[in-house]
């Protein structure tokens, strides 16, 4: 049951962005849709709104954009209460740094491993 709360709530999302970009008389680009939704899942997190999504679709929550804007806010929120204001500037990056860490790493790796073939 899990995975399927996970592949509804993660689709719907994206289903959301793919018809923002489709549908608008404004084309809006993916550019538009990343700051879009890492805005609105910080925003949506520091109105404790989007916690209960998380907990109720697990990754299909936190994989997603929105999931990282989620993940900064609350980052942010937590080194206010330990560092006081300057800890906003730093929790952020480091309740974010294995995720962006882990894709550097991989994508690296992925690019040493397969090589594209250009045309």
């Amino acid at each position: 049951m899990e995975y399927l709360k996970a592949f509804l709530v993660g689709g719907a999302i994206c289903v959301l962005g793919q018809l923002l970009m489709d549908l608008t008389s404004y084309r809006i680009t993916p550019a538009h849709i990343l700051v879009g939704f890492v805005t609105a899942g910080a925003i949506l997190s520091a109105l404790n709104l989007y916690q209960p999504l998380v907990n109720f679709a697990g990754a299909g929550a936190t994989v997603p954009l929105p999931g990282f804007g989620h993940a900064l806010a609350q980052g942010a929120i937590q080194g206010v209460q330990a560092k006081g204001l300057l800890g906003a500037f730093g929790g952020g990056v480091e309740a974010t740094s294995i995720g962006v860490s882990a894709a550097v790493v991989f994508g690296y790796l992925v690019a040493v491993i397969f090589s594209p073939k250009g045309e």
